[in-house]
């Protein structure tokens, strides 16, 4: 059976034309007086509209179970981080424990604002320990946590 396309997935246009095997990110999901389901894709800075059987699911948004097993992954990560200020070794864990808690109760304003709190606390990081190796395990799964954010709530 053919995956259900939403709001947050990245899909392919595999219509003829002017968008043809563009990539981009479905912004909206409707349907016409037929009840056609119509998909609104964000291709750069510009939306366009296509019938669903004109797309090609590309990689699902993340699911909050993907996101909780980010956020074990990255408090693993932390854990490997030497010589971190004290602040720090007790701020980032805790709070990537209470997002970790809040995900699932998809209160928006509390999970942005840990989630900001994370990010800058990684940019101060990030600049004493700018060339370690766990960046990409962290970054990735930022990413991820970033986009089922945008897209989830």
């Amino acid at each position: 059976m053919k995956e259900k396309i939403e709001r947050g997935d990245i899909v392919l246009i595999n219509k003829i034309g002017k968008y043809h095997n563009q990539v981009g990110e479905v912004s909206g999901i409707d349907y016409n007086i037929f009840f056609v389901k119509i998909v609104v894709v964000k291709l750069g800075n510009q939306e366009e509209t296509f019938e669903e059987k004109d797309l090609q699911l590309q990689t699902k948004k993340p699911s909050i179970e993907e996101v909780v097993a980010s956020l074990d992954k990255i408090l693993e990560q932390v854990g490997q981080i030497t010589n971190l200020p004290t602040k720090e070794q007790v701020e980032l864990p805790n709070r990537l424990k209470y997002l970790k808690l809040d995900i699932p109760k998809l209160e928006k304003q509390l999970i942005q604002k840990n989630f900001g709190s994370i990010a800058q606390i990684f940019v101060a990081i990030r600049e004493e320990h700018s060339s370690a190796s766990f960046w990409q395990e962290i970054d990735s799964n930022l990413k991820k946590i970033s986009w089922w954010i945008r897209t989830s709530l």
